[in-house]
């Protein structure tokens, strides 16, 4: 039966930045096809933890930040210590600073590139090793973002992190799709999360987002779980290299 392609009974899916947001969002989703979770972030994960466990899987909280790359061997680590195993990662963890291009800081740069690109990279080499250790193959999701394919006003740093989410993604699949790993992302559209809470409090940059998302809305954390859901099952086993964008329509406009 297709729909038990989708089933992910058995598998364990680490998911970065699951205190709150699309982060939250996905892994209450892939707990409802059947994932246990690791939850990865900054904050407290109870709240995620209680969702998570209402569908009858298992949380793993792991406070980590991930500015840095110093955390990734204990994620990995802990993961296979507590579960035996991973299947899925889910790369979702990201920072946005705004700021005119023309005074843009530094440290504002390194801190977006740091953590939505250098980390992303290196948190996914060592799934794909533990993935290939297990001989099993896996699925690597990365969230990239509206900015992936376009400019954005005064967040340059997101914008090139984001844009690079999207070739690394492409970059991995053909490397890695050898060993049974598939490598896509998740291109959320506008999503009401905290990320996005400065646009929705101006009143008229949010009215002129809505007015060309063709859905009519913002969407929420929940219309990610299934293109998440879909990725990380054996549905989308051939699919490799891509980014589904999660938009209401913005792309087509």
């Amino acid at each position: 039966m297709i729909l038990d392609m989708f089933k992910l009974d058995g598998k364990v899916a680490i998911v970065t930045g699951a205190n709150s947001g699309i982060g939250q969002g996905i892994a209450v989703g892939l707990a409802e096809a059947g994932a246990d979770i690791v939850g990865v972030g900054r904050s407290d994960m109870s709240e995620t933890k209680k969702l998570v466990e209402a569908t009858g899987r298992r949380l793993l909280p792991l406070k980590a930040d991930l500015l840095s790359i110093e955390p990734i061997d204990r994620i990995i680590e802990e993961s296979v210590k507590e579960f035996g195993h991973i299947d899925i990662l889910v790369n979702n963890a990201g920072i946005i600073k705004r700021a005119p291009a023309i005074d843009f800081s530094e440290k504002d740069w390194d801190d977006t590139l740091n953590t939505n690109l250098k980390t992303v990279f290196f948190l996914s080499q060592a799934a794909a090793r533990q993935f290939i250790k297990q001989g099993s193959g896996g699925k690597i999701i990365n969230i990239a973002s509206m900015l992936s394919f376009q400019g954005g006003i005064i967040v340059p740093a997101y914008t090139s992190s984001k844009s690079a989410v999207m070739g690394l993604t492409r970059a991995l699949s053909n490397e890695w799709i050898k060993d049974n790993i598939n490598v896509n992302a998740i291109a959320p559209g506008y999503i009401a999360t905290k990320n996005t809470k400065p646009l929705r409090d101006d009143e008229k940059r949010s009215s002129e987002i809505l007015g060309r998302i063709p859905s009519g809305r913002w969407g929420t954390p929940a219309d990610i779980m299934g293109a998440a859901v879909f990725l990380a099952s054996d549905a989308a086993a051939y699919v490799n290299g891509y980014t589904l964008a999660v938009d209401g329509g913005w792309l087509a406009r």
